[in-house]
């Protein structure tokens, strides 16, 4: 250890040493006016309440903007009339002849020497065909008779027709067998235009010489240019008392 001198030369060892040891150190009065400094912190920020938003960059427009598509121009529907849908329709189905024979209660109920019942024959011509001349026919076998009827002694049934013409009746023909005549060996009839409706009226008498009994009337429809049915045949009810 080197000698000590100057204004520490009249301490103790032990003296000198505190002091030396006192003065690496730091301690003392002057360290203890001058405490340790905290470590900084960071300045907080001040917060607003609202947050400012964001704001976002403008669309720019294209600059060749895409064409509008035009709406389809609008039908003026006071403007058109029957005559210009009239192209646009479709053409009508194909229809055929229609007929129908309708009387009092869907039957003939007859009373020998009395008096005729009437019945209307009914002819609905499509769009299909026309004709020249169809017929009317009527056919009707022998009655059945039952326990009590007699049989007749004369023709027993008048047949007419009413001609609108003339306003009167008229006498046709009304054949009674039990066999068929084809369509070939019938003559006559009137024309039928397409669409056209006819109606005839005809009425049916039980003579008195007449037998009794029941028989379905058949009504034919033929179309004597062609020799051939043009509708299917009807079946009128019938009896005589």
């Amino acid at each position: 250890m080197p000698a000590i001198q100057g204004p520490l030369k009249g301490l103790s060892a032990a003296a000198v040493a505190a002091v030396l040891l006192a003065g690496a150190t730091g301690c003392g009065r002057r360290a203890a006016r001058f405490p340790r400094r905290p470590p900084l912190r960071r300045p907080l920020r001040c917060r607003s309440r609202h947050r400012r938003r964001r704001r976002r960059p403008a669309l720019l427009p294209p600059r060749h903007p895409a064409p509008r598509p035009h709406p389809p121009p609008r039908r003026d529907l006071r403007a058109v009339g029957p005559a210009d849908d009239a192209g646009r329709d479709a053409a009508p189905a194909p229809t055929r002849l229609a007929v129908a024979v309708d009387a009092r209660g869907g039957r003939l109920a007859l009373v020998r020497g009395g008096t005729p019942q009437e019945f209307t024959v009914t002819l609905r011509n499509g769009n299909s065909a026309e004709y020249r001349h169809v017929l009317v026919a009527f056919q009707m076998e022998f009655l059945v008779g039952e326990p009590g009827d007699q049989p007749g002694t004369g023709p027993g049934f008048l047949l007419e027709r009413f001609d609108q013409a003339a306003g009167t009746w008229r006498a046709t023909d009304f054949r009674i067998a039990n066999d068929f005549k084809p369509p070939s060996m019938f003559t006559g009839g009137s024309p039928l235009a397409r669409e056209a409706v006819r109606v005839e009226r005809y009425r049916l008498r039980a003579t008195a010489g007449g037998p009794t009994g029941s028989s379905p009337v058949v009504v034919s429809f033929i179309d004597t240019d062609a020799d051939r049915e043009v509708a299917a045949h009807v079946v009128l009810g019938h009896s005589t008392r």
